[in-house]
């Protein structure tokens, strides 16, 4: 057969969002910072990347300070474009591809529905889907505590988790490498590596374990879901976030 009349792979788009975090009944979720990278399906090598900071209707949303580290501020979005002066580029980055993430279905696919709409758009739409947060949670979680991108890099000593969109995503797609790089020698040995690891609650993760903000963070995008892994794309949840 030839090699022209064989049909290409998509590529994957690893995405992510950084929001506002409503604390209040009634409050939305702002779209403040959008990055992603393009990545070859067969080698998960970057291809390419972008990442924006996007500038919200509301600015009194966004904090003045924020609680974490590298967290996004009210003076660092003021001055960025609005989501519609991005979304012709988003709309590209992500249309046709498949889309990963760590728990994009639950959260960021919303979200991205949810800027799109505003703008009286078509949303972007994947030809698949793969969840980091629930094929982790299925395959690695018995290890890996309470599998949030900090305790994961934690786990694999990748670093600190930035909470900044571009920084995420190459986190994430190295959180990948590095489990799959462990279930491979552990399907290749299975009379040696016998599956008895440590308790998940001794695993020590990096993030911020008190305080208002993470508690925001726990039930706005935390929460792992029942089951996902690689798919046909489905139709967005359309509930508030958190709800079954």
């Amino acid at each position: 057969m030839e090699a022209s009349s064989l049909v290409s792979t998509p590529e994957i788009v690893f995405f992510d969002l950084e929001t506002t975090v409503p604390n209040k009944a009634g409050q939305r979720f702002w779209v403040l910072e959008f990055g992603a990278i393009i990545v070859c399906p067969r080698k998960l090598v970057e291809l390419d990347s972008y990442s924006t900071l996007i500038r919200p209707k509301d600015l009194s949303a966004v904090a003045l300070k924020s609680g974490r580290r590298d967290g996004i501020t009210r003076e660092a979005v003021a001055n960025s474009p609005a989501f519609e002066e991005v979304a012709d580029k988003i709309f590209t980055i992500l249309n046709g591809r498949i889309w990963a993430g760590h728990n994009i279905q639950r959260f960021d696919c919303v979200r991205i529905k949810e800027a799109f709409a505003e703008i009286g758009r078509p949303a972007p739409m994947p030809v698949g889907m793969f969840d980091s947060l629930g094929v982790l949670t299925e395959k690695f979680g018995r290890r890996a505590g309470n599998m949030k991108m900090a305790t994961l890099a934690a786990y694999f000593g990748l670093g600190q988790q930035k909470h900044r969109s571009l920084e995420d995503v190459r986190m994430n797609l190295e959180v990948l490498k590095h489990c799959a790089a462990v279930l491979f020698v552990e399907s290749s040995l299975p009379s040696v590596m016998n599956g008895k690891w440590h308790n998940p609650s001794t695993v020590v993760t990096r993030s911020r374990s008190n305080g208002k903000l993470l508690c925001r963070e726990e039930n706005s995008r935390k929460s792992p879901p029942t089951t996902l892994g690689y798919q046909r794309a489905v139709p967005y949840t359309r509930g508030r976030l958190g709800e079954v």
